[in-house]
């Protein structure tokens, strides 16, 4: 009797590799906004994963369609790795309550991720503003948009953006709002949203009348509460 055909496991990835057009530059935007809006994690610039299931496989093939209407390439592949992606695709967790640490002197980026910390990842999360340089942690503390913090910029991402792909807060407007948060704190124009300069003169004026960094989240968290909001209303 003959052997059943061993069948191998599915491979738990799926990978994007793509090129479009360098111009016009809305292009890559275009296809980076759709690939944060599924949740793929970028692995190298033109290269994106996404766990294997039938969902993701059919929102990637639409997007590799508008890649190719663009003029440009896409493959989709399924893949295995050798190194684990442990830290891009599983979730970061912390204990309730916990007292997170960042720089005096909050402005766009710690007060957009204060507020993200506090709605979406830890409701009684504590805040407390320390010198840029020197601070030495306490035990339980977790350190966000600060130097050598375990929440921080990572590669092009601003704190707001690595807090919501740490996190796997797969949410398409918070992802808007990072693209926000990531052109006025880098201080460029890579996403160009039209509500970006609104945003940063309202940030901005919260922080020439509030000195005290509690005031600027209490502040900064309606602005966000309410441009929360107005994308999610737009996306019914």
């Amino acid at each position: 009797m003959n052997d059943p055909i061993a069948t191998s496991p599915q491979p738990p990835w799926l990978l994007l590799i793509h090129q479009v057009p360098p111009k016009p530059d809305y292009l890559r935007v275009k296809v980076r906004r759709r690939l944060v809006r599924i949740g793929a994690v970028q692995l190298k610039n033109t290269v994106y994963a996404l766990a294997n299931t039938p969902e993701a496989l059919e929102d990637l093939q639409w997007i590799r369609q508008e890649i190719l209407e663009m003029g440009g390439t896409a493959l989709i592949c399924e893949a295995s790795f050798v190194t684990p992606l442990a830290d891009e695709s599983a979730p970061t967790s912390v204990p309730p309550g916990s007292t997170w640490v960042t720089r005096e002197g909050v402005f766009i980026d710690r007060i957009a991720s204060a507020w993200l910390i506090r709605r979406f990842i830890d409701a009684r999360a504590r805040f407390k503003f320390v010198s840029a340089q020197g601070y030495q942690p306490q035990t339980g503390e977790v350190r966000f948009d600060m130097y050598d913090a375990e929440f921080t910029h990572e590669g092009e991402r601003c704190t707001f953006q690595t807090l919501v792909r740490r996190f796997a807060l797969s949410d398409a407007a918070l992802s808007a709002i990072g693209e926000i948060v990531r052109d006025i704190d880098c201080k460029a124009e890579r996403f160009a949203r039209t509500e970006t300069s609104g945003v940063a003169a309202l940030v901005r004026g919260i922080t020439e009348l509030h000195d005290d960094d509690d005031v600027r989240l209490a502040r900064g968290a309606e602005l966000f509460d309410g441009l929360y909001a107005a994308f999610g209303a737009r996306a019914q």
